[in-house]
């Protein structure tokens, strides 16, 4: 479990979303960052019940400040790449594709097409790589932008026979549609008129186009998409992009997608981030991250301490945690009965929570009972060991603070709640809103390279006093598996969640490198 002292740096690229139509590209274009220079000084929770002031300086800005980025530009980033035969490898890049599309330069505007978007990312890779000797970027993208680095990695880089893995080592997606963009309402007529007229370029956003620009060459059918071909799958095997090396960070919060844009937020419906659909946010096997944040605007996932906190770990961090609900047997209640977990993530040092899947977000975990109305939703969420996943969290031993500490500490809470309904219906009758048959938060500390590999972990129920002064000295959990290179290790539940979970419910812990 020991992390390397060095971290190889990659240049990073940022890759922007939709624009829509002319006006909104030459909007875009005029931006000289593509708007990831944006930052924010909102935030939903303060004292007395008001909002407080937090001043994010924007992903751009923080990266400069954080690692160390460059951000180099002389007259356009593509007059320094011609000017100059070098680039250092930490060093920061914006991906402008909608500059030949925009009106406000002479000539005649191209038409956007997003396949041509990812070919001219591919150019601008192989250019960093050349002048950095870095060999390979970090790919940071938000909602289009992560549809055109996946038809980089899926399609264009397939067809010219080359591996995604020798140009991209991870690829990082805020509140990207990579299942699509689905309505709530219409009963499907919005979504067939959408792809059949393409208003501003919008179709691809739906299943056909999204099989052409995803499907490489020899494999694409002129038919279209076969039966239960998914957009949201990134398929595996040789040559493929890992999807380890993949990231989704997820917006639940659609109310504050801008109020201008309230119709798209009355359209896709409460279970997105006002503009994309929980589960059509997530690739299933890719870690993932849930924060309240919306899609865009003041309280968006792009201009957030979450967002940013999430991926400067996964990008930088030296050790991946992964949770998991193990050996867990609701009591059979009937059908009428389900089981949810919710559970919220919070990193020592940090001024926000990292994950959070709440019931009244509209995402917690389905544990069992009743079969899940959003199946594609439960599947991503389970184990090949029957398990549940809970987190998984990126640490870093030189980003968590207090930065002299013997271990990384985070918190992980865990809620057990019960839901009865008949078709369809709740079941009011014994019913407590918002009250958890189960609710304990389970301390972690990570082990450093000053107190050594190992996991030491405790449930605040049975910890007196506060958990600031908790001390978790003393031997580490058992290492379970010693030859994998991963600490695994197995936390039993409380008593007092033996009779809703059974005495044999644990919380798996696996840590392991990264980077």
């Amino acid at each position: 479990m020991n992390a390397t002292s060095e971290r190889m740096k990659f240049p990073l690229v940022y890759v922007r979303g939709f624009a829509g139509d002319t006006s909104g590209i030459n909007s875009v274009v005029d931006d000289p960052f593509y708007g990831f220079n944006e930052g924010s000084t909102h935030v939903r929770v303060g004292v007395d019940n008001q909002p407080g002031f937090h001043q994010f300086e924007s992903p751009l800005l923080r990266l400069h400040l954080d690692e160390g980025y460059e951000i180099l530009v002389e007259g356009g980033q593509d007059a320094y790449l011609q000017s100059h035969e070098k680039i250092p490898a930490d060093s920061v890049w914006i991906h402008r594709f909608y500059d030949p599309s925009a009106s406000t330069w002479s000539g005649e505007p191209s038409e956007f097409r997003l396949e041509d978007a990812a070919s001219d990312l591919l150019a601008l890779i192989d250019t960093l790589k050349a002048k950095s000797g870095a060999p390979r970027v970090h790919l940071v993208a938000h909602s289009m932008g992560g549809l055109i680095c996946r038809c980089l990695l899926q399609k264009v880089l397939p067809d010219l026979g080359r591996d995604p893995a020798d140009c991209v080592d991870k690829l990082f997606t805020y509140g990207t549609p990579h299942g699509g963009i689905a309505f709530d309402v219409g009963f499907g007529v919005l979504e067939k008129v959408r792809d059949a007229v393409g208003i501003n370029g919008a179709d691809i956003f739906g299943p056909r186009r999204m099989y052409e620009y995803l499907t490489p060459a020899a494999q694409t059918d002129p038919d279209g998409p076969p039966e239960g071909w998914s957009a949201r799958e990134m398929p595996q095997g040789d040559g493929a992009f890992p999807r380890d090396r993949v990231f989704c960070l997820v917006g639940t919060d659609p109310q504050d997608y801008d109020v201008a844009r309230g119709l798209s937020a009355a359209a896709v419906g409460a279970r997105s981030d006002g503009l994309v659909q929980i589960e059509n946010a997530r690739v299933p096997g890719a870690h993932t991250a849930f924060v309240h944040r919306s899609h865009s605007g003041r309280y968006g996932l792009v201009n957030s301490e979450e967002g940013y906190q999430n991926l400067r770990r996964f990008l930088f961090g030296d050790r991946k945690v992964e949770a998991s609900l193990v050996g867990h047997r609701p009591p059979p209640e009937g059908d009428c009965v389900g089981w949810q977990a919710e559970v919220q993530l919070s990193v020592r040092g940090m001024p926000i929570v990292m994950h959070e899947r709440l019931a009244s977000h509209w995402c917690p975990i389905q544990l069992s009972g009743r079969p899940s109305e959003e199946p594609e939703q439960a599947a991503d969420d389970e184990r090949s060991d029957g398990g549940v996943a809970l987190t998984t969290v990126f640490l870093g031993s030189a980003l968590e603070r207090p930065p002299d500490s013997p271990a990384m500490r985070y918190a992980l809470h865990l809620r057990i709640l019960t839901l009865r309904e008949r078709r369809g219906i709740f079941l009011f009758n014994d019913h407590l809103e918002q009250a958890a048959d189960f609710d304990d938060i389970l301390i972690v500390d990570i082990g450093t390279r000053q107190s050594g590999a190992g996991i030491w972990a405790a449930w605040n129920s049975t910890v007196p006093g506060a958990i600031r002064d908790l001390d978790l000295s003393g031997e580490p959990l058992s290492d379970e598996d010693p030859g994998s290179g991963t600490w695994i290790a197995h936390i039993p539940l409380p008593e007092s969640a033996w009779p809703i979970l059974g005495e044999g419910a644990n919380v798996r812990l696996a840590v392991s490198p990264w980077s």
